[in-house]
């Protein structure tokens, strides 16, 4: 009996060994990777924003919820071991591309990609370093759903904003103040169209779109390498079914990068009150028309405008047949509706899916907040436009205590939180006392 005992652990451990050699970031990869990327920022050693952005990072496996890390933390919760220090992330925590305090330390978290893209991890890093710089000057966010930017028209204006403002990128002397100003045309033809989602816009750029300038700057080596890496990005987003919780990461990056062709000071910046958008139009010294809708018809000729209206009239065809297709799905009993307090979300730009006044659909995601955490793999989740409330299908339904799933999605509830059954459908809800 020993015998075969011993022998299944060493079929266990080989089979574990295994899966450990399987995975491409070795401690050896790590430390290649850790090492590039202080590399890249002693290169810039805090000339762009007045302090160097190395610090504290750590990548996690998605799958094995691994923590590779190039420091400690404060209560040494990792275990190091030639530098590298590793442990596991609570599965029961979002992974995103963030600041996180782990084990009392401010740490850049970086979710590994599935295959190994040296590019996507470096890049990922400086990212998230930045939005540790963010925090520790006092600004952070929680995400941003500019949902106006689904509209037909916000964005076709955004799509003419983003082919003007890549000419004048491209562009010297008169033909780049001529695509700026038709860029600030289009642009303020968006804003007067729905002006009360301005000051939510600005956020959303200066948060995410000077992360995108900040990495991709010093993740590249020539200005003809930063252009590339920079519209490749734009031409990713473009090709989204959904803006409202994307565009901002490149179109405050366009802008930025005006501000940087100008000699701009970024280490002067002040998160809470820039606007670069109207900062460009000083340094460039742009007169706009009273009202930008008069003149904007006109202007977008020059940017095949009819070839941007058939893009969006064929997105809303797929939209309308999307809905046909699975709306029963997210409307007919059973159902699981979970209300939103503060939540968090983790997903990938490319996986959302408009449902024009149903909401939006994210093939997948995994969602925090008070309740628990959502973990959604296939089939999709539905979440209204007001972000108050999401649903998922109940086929498949399973409880076993505070963990409950279904067709394509797990849910692990917190103490003191449960799902009662209505009418058929399921809402969450605090147990009552």
């Amino acid at each position: 009996m020993n015998r075969w005992i011993k022998l299944f652990l060493l079929l266990f451990l080989i089979g574990c060994r295994g899966e450990e050699d399987n995975s491409y970031l070795t401690p050896e990869k790590a430390r290649e990777y850790f090492s590039k990327i202080e590399e890249d920022c002693n290169r810039d050693n805090g000339k762009l924003w007045g302090k160097n952005l190395y610090g504290p990072l750590m990548f996690i496996d998605r799958t094995t919820r691994k923590i590779t890390a190039n420091q400690p933390d404060k209560e040494g919760i990792l275990k190091g071991k030639d530098g590298i220090y590793t442990g596991v992330y609570p599965k029961e925590l979002i992974l995103n591309n963030i600041p996180v305090t782990f084990g009392g330390t401010l740490f850049a978290m970086v979710p590994l990609p599935g295959e190994e893209d040296g590019f996507r991890i470096i890049s990922r890093s400086i990212h998230s370093l930045f939005h540790c710089f963010q925090e520790s000057a006092g600004y952070s966010s929680s995400g941003f759903n500019i949902s106006i930017m689904d509209e037909k028209n916000a964005r076709l204006w955004l799509k003419l904003e983003w082919k003007a403002l890549q000419k004048a990128i491209n562009a010297e002397g008169a033909e780049k103040q001529l695509a700026l100003r038709d860029a600030l045309i289009f642009r303020g033809s968006n804003i007067e169209s729905y002006q009360n989602y301005a000051s939510d816009e600005t956020m959303f750029e200066n948060y995410e779109g000077l992360a995108t300038f900040t990495y991709i700057t010093l993740s590249t080596d020539s200005p003809e390498e930063y252009k590339t890496r920079l519209f490749e990005y734009l031409d990713l987003i473009y090709g989204f079914p959904s803006y409202a919780r994307s565009y901002g990461f490149i179109h405050g990056a366009l802008y930025a990068t005006l501000l940087y062709q100008k000699g701009f000071d970024f280490s002067k910046v002040n998160f809470e009150s820039i606007n670069m958008v109207d900062t460009v139009k000083v340094l460039y010294q742009v007169k706009l028309p009273d009202v930008c809708r008069d003149v904007a018809g006109s202007i977008a000729l020059n940017y095949e405008v009819e070839k941007l209206v058939k893009e969006e009239s064929e997105r809303d065809v797929a939209i309308r047949e999307r809905i046909h297709r699975q709306t029963g799905t997210f409307t007919e009993k059973p159902v699981v509706f979970l209300e939103l307090e503060s939540p968090y979300f983790d997903f990938e730009p490319e996986d959302i899916h408009p449902m024009d006044t149903l909401g939006t659909i994210y093939s997948k995601i995994r969602v925090s907040d008070n309740w628990g955490k959502l973990t959604v793999e296939k089939g999709g989740c539905l979440v209204s436009n007001s972000f108050r409330y999401l649903r998922i299908t109940a086929k498949g339904f399973k409880e076993d205590k505070n963990h409950v799933e279904g067709e394509g999605w797990q849910l692990i509830l917190n103490n003191n939180w449960e799902l009662v059954p209505v009418d058929q459908n399921y809402y969450v809800r605090k147990v009552m006392p």
